[in-house]
């Protein structure tokens, strides 16, 4: 299951890395951090804890449904990125730098599916969970990160560059001050809320399926 989506993410991190090299107004691109980690498996590796105490088939399609989140998530940045549609913002379809946590693109969604999907069809090959639980799982936690990415994820604005950005200072040295959603809820907590997601929703459709058959 983790190398369902180390493996992927580590292939997509590469490709067309020259072009995502140039995407400076976001904190994705810098390198992992214990905090990242933490944002991206610390959910999952919950699960996994609270499995093994309790056996619960619930708790594994959670575990499952994590992964599948942050796969999906990390499918959509690492390939929607490069698409050559323009951003558009999921609250309001207006257009966004592209980068900008809370845009989306046709080519992002579709590879948010597919990244969700490999991970579901891992997690009913091992025999943790149903394909489609842990896919739909995956992508609604997909679409909860790019929502809380638009809403609640802080967004700046440069003076000097007269444009907005995620970080502080920006690339330039110059302060940026919030415009937008909390100072404190950075691309990091907004993927730990995106995995809570996953894992919420895989254990949900779960116990329905269980309980209707």
């Amino acid at each position: 299951m983790l190398f369902a989506f180390f493996l992927p993410a580590i292939a997509l991190s590469r490709f067309g890395s020259k072009r995502k090299a140039a995407i400076t107004d976001t904190d994705k691109r810098k390198a992992r951090t214990a905090r990242q980690v933490f944002a991206n498996g610390g959910v999952a590796a919950a699960c996994a804890v609270a499995y093994v105490l309790t056996r619960s088939p619930l708790l594994a399609a959670a575990f499952a449904g994590t992964l599948a989140a942050a796969a999906a998530d990390t499918w959509g940045t690492e390939l929607g990125t490069l698409a050559r549609s323009t951003p558009r913002s999921i609250v309001n379809f207006r257009a966004v730098a592209r980068g900008l946590s809370g845009g989306v693109t046709i080519a992002g969604t579709l590879a948010e599916i597919g990244g969700a999907l490999v991970v579901g069809l891992i997690a009913w090959a091992v025999g943790i969970a149903p394909w489609w639980i842990v896919g739909v799982a995956g992508f609604a936690g997909a679409l909860a990160d790019s929502l809380f990415g638009a809403t609640l994820q802080a967004l700046r604005y440069c003076s000097r560059c007269q444009r907005l950005c995620e970080t502080d200072p920006h690339l330039c040295g110059s302060a940026t001050p919030v415009v937008r959603g909390w100072g404190a809820i950075d691309n990091d907590v907004v993927n730990a809320l995106a995995t809570i997601t996953g894992a919420v929703a895989a254990g949900w459709i779960a116990a329905l399926y269980t309980a209707a058959f």
